[in-house]
């Protein structure tokens, strides 16, 4: 029997971009089955691969165990390393393996110069594409199948567990945001739910949970369930998966929502969809403000606005039409 040709990945990063490696994964093992691929990332991410099952072995860095895996991966003898991450870390990898590597191109050049200097030499190209670019010497091609994300049965969200508003059906709004300056203030988020007219669950992390109570409080349990801090990010999948349409600031979640497909709003601060990572292969509708010539101040974010106005999320316009909703009992 011939040996499976061993693929290693490479990508250490945020939930976002563990969700948008997910065509490369799937890509590759549907198109070239005899491949057995492995993925390294941080022991913290392990949730969004497990249940992959175009993923045969995850491995897993933890502090202090880097030298040990390095050890353990040297034995597996790799045919080739995948690397969508590219930095000291991956090049450390790289060159302990010996084994020839496909990295993809992280654009680093023209996002200093779009921040910096608001010169505009960013390619029309989506990450996702970016990375299957790796693959193009296997032969691999784009499935236009989109993102994946595989939530297991135990995280589920079953409607009848939410309050009876919203059983029926519901809009989702993901109110987190890795940096301040990629989320609206709390006042601009009650008067986007305002305009939705529909009930709606605030989801994010326990850190969002204050500005999800604001927002509550605001316009009452009837519109508005908070959900921050009240599910993990599997069962915020759960819940993405189910709603009608989705509102989400630039985050992992709006990764989630193109991955099902679902008709997204997204909303723009201080990052701009031109650095490649828009919802991909859905129905989405921009929300940012044109034309700011301090914007983008940063391809990551702020824990404030360096200008202090915060224009690129204050000044965003809400007038733009919604779907007709069902209406909720």
């Amino acid at each position: 029997m011939n040996k499976p040709v061993k693929f290693l990945i490479l990508r250490f990063s945020s939930i976002g971009d563990i969700v948008l490696t997910t065509p490369v994964v799937r890509c590759l093992k549907k198109q070239m089955p005899e491949a057995e691929i492995h993925y390294f990332t941080k022991s913290k991410f392990e949730f969004l691969l497990c249940d992959n099952p175009y993923i045969d072995k995850v491995w897993l860095l933890e502090k202090g165990n880097a030298k040990e895996l390095l050890a353990l991966l040297k034995e597996e003898k790799f045919d080739y390393i995948i690397d969508l991450h590219r930095n000291i870390r991956t090049l450390r990898i790289k060159w302990t393996l010996g084994v020839p590597a496909f990295s993809f191109e992280k654009l680093n050049v023209q996002k200093w110069l779009m921040t910096q200097f608001k010169i505009n030499h960013l390619p029309p190209v989506h990450i996702v594409d970016r990375c299957l670019d790796t693959l193009k010497t296997f032969n691999i091609q784009n499935d236009g199948e989109g993102l994946d994300y595989f939530i297991p049965y135990n995280d589920q969200v079953e409607l009848e567990g939410l309050p009876e508003t919203h059983r029926k059906s519901y809009v989702a709004y993901a109110i987190g945001g890795q940096h301040f300056t990629k989320k609206m203030p709390a006042l601009r988020m009650i008067e986007l739910c305002r305009k939705i007219d529909h009930p709606v669950i605030l989801l994010g992390g326990p850190e969002d949970f204050e500005a999800g109570e604001a927002i509550r409080n605001a316009l009452g349990d009837t519109q508005i369930l908070n959900a921050c801090g009240n599910y993990n990010f599997n069962q915020s999948a759960s819940l993405i998966q189910k709603a009608l349409i989705v509102f989400t600031h630039d985050t992992g979640l709006m990764h989630v929502a193109a991955a099902f497909r679902k008709k997204v709003y997204s909303i723009w601060g201080n990052t701009i969809p031109e650095f490649g990572m828009y919802p991909y292969r859905t129905t989405f509708e921009k929300l940012e403000v044109k034309g700011l010539d301090c914007r983008p101040c940063s391809k990551i974010g702020y824990s404030k606005c360096p200008k202090g106005h915060f224009k690129c999320m204050n000044d965003i316009s809400f007038d733009f039409p919604i779907p007709e909703l069902p209406q909720s009992n």
